[in-house]
């Protein structure tokens, strides 16, 4: 991807480096370091500069990203792609149930890396696949693709400091008591599995949930969940360990009767723009198979 960015120099960084600049905007190190190896990468008031020059109130300062290769172990399939919205740093997505994020031996051609790849392929743009949040395969709803290394860095360290907020609605059996809580339980893998994870007080890692009931259903109950962490099938297990697994979870509650996939959405996400730093905030719709699973459940709901 080709992204042009543009600062105005004000007082406050007065006399300092480019690179320092720079970091001061959230560009890592290693952002830097294949910056500098890119054509005409840094131009201040319209000449080529170094990053080790300085900065004054009012100089101009373009970085032009350039990235020319593609992710080569991802071949572009047409597929389906639900975008909620798109511009030149990030892309994010309402992702379907069903469709796993990477390309893996089992899913070669069918995942949102192989979409986003043939949708940037018929635009002429080459694509590096960036996700920085990663859902099951199961499930569905909002996440997030970075468009340049630049932008996947910022977004990184936000999950990473916790400035990405991310809220869910699952249905799950029975109604949680009490009717809004916090889980904070470590989570390891199950020995002698791949997928699998299990609370493990003794080498988990720690993982925090906070949950609340939306709404009561007949021996159900849709609850929304908010995530400090982000551990594999954190929501998941972290439900089940209470005694309130997700409906429809093949992997930790196989009761089948309302949903063919585990019943769990990325509804809600906010964060602040990786470039503009302008906060942003997303919803996508509970899919139909969960809508239909609540009327099974409380035909009175709507």
């Amino acid at each position: 991807m080709k992204r042009t960015i543009d600062y105005q120099i004000t007082r406050a960084d007065e006399g300092i480096r480019i690179e320092h600049f720079l970091r001061r905007q959230g560009f890592s190190g290693q952002n830097l370091t294949l910056i500098k190896r890119m054509p005409q990468n840094i131009l201040l008031n319209g000449q080529f500069v170094y990053m080790k020059d300085k900065v004054h109130a009012g100089d101009h300062l373009r970085v032009q990203i350039n990235e020319e290769v593609s992710s080569e172990k991802i071949p572009p399939v047409d597929l389906p792609l639900d975008i909620i919205y798109e511009d030149e740093d990030i892309i994010v997505l309402n992702k379907a149930a069903g469709m796993p994020i990477h390309p893996s031996m089992a899913n070669y051609e069918n995942s949102l890396a192989n979409a986003l790849a043939y949708y940037y392929e018929k635009q002429g743009k080459p694509f590096i696949f960036r996700c920085t949040n990663r859902l099951d395969r199961d499930t569905s709803g909002l996440t997030i693709v970075a468009k340049h290394l630049v932008a996947s860095s910022i977004l990184s360290d936000a999950v990473a400091k916790k400035e990405v907020r991310r809220e869910y609605l699952a249905i799950c059996s029975g109604i949680p008591d009490p009717t809004t809580g916090t889980i904070d339980a470590p989570l390891a893998r199950v020995d002698g599995t791949i997928l699998a994870r299990e609370v493990d007080f003794s080498c988990g890692d720690r993982a925090i949930t906070h949950y609340k009931v939306e709404k009561a259903l007949n021996d159900h109950a849709l609850v929304s969940l908010q995530l400090e962490t982000g551990r594999t099938h954190q929501i998941r297990v972290h439900m089940k360990y209470i005694g309130y697994p997700l409906i429809g979870d093949y992997l930790y509650n196989p009761d089948m009767r309302y949903m063919k996939r585990q019943a769990l959405h990325s509804y809600r996400m906010s964060f602040i723009h990786p470039i503009t730093k302008e906060p942003m905030t997303f919803t996508a719709a509970l899919p139909q198979d969960m809508e239909d699973a609540l009327i099974c459940l409380c035909p009175d709901r709507l």
